[in-house]
């Protein structure tokens, strides 16, 4: 299994203040961008798999939704999490 509970603990640790805080924008945008990135790497090997297409688009879309909260609610937030992750707009 790609991402174990110990994995989500550590991302929420490094990037949502503290690994309980399983709420915060900026722990689900980085829990997101590490689920698209493995989605990503699966699709390189397996083209037509149209499932995990949807899914990868419907995560995509969710982590824009937050970004957009985020940009909205607090740029400074934003930019961090933007920089901290390599994402572009």
């Amino acid at each position: 299994m790609y991402l174990t509970k110990e994995t989500k603990e550590e991302i929420f640790k490094k990037y949502g203040k503290d690994a309980k805080n399983t709420g915060s924008a900026e722990g689900q945008i980085a829990l997101f961008t590490h689920r698209i990135n493995h989605l990503t790497d699966h699709l390189k090997q397996n083209r037509k798999d149209f499932n995990t297409e949807r899914s990868l688009v419907k995560l995509v879309g969710k982590r824009r939704s937050l970004l957009d909260y985020l940009i909205k609610k607090d740029i400074l937030r934003y930019r961090a999490i933007v920089k901290e992750l390599g994402l572009r707009k």
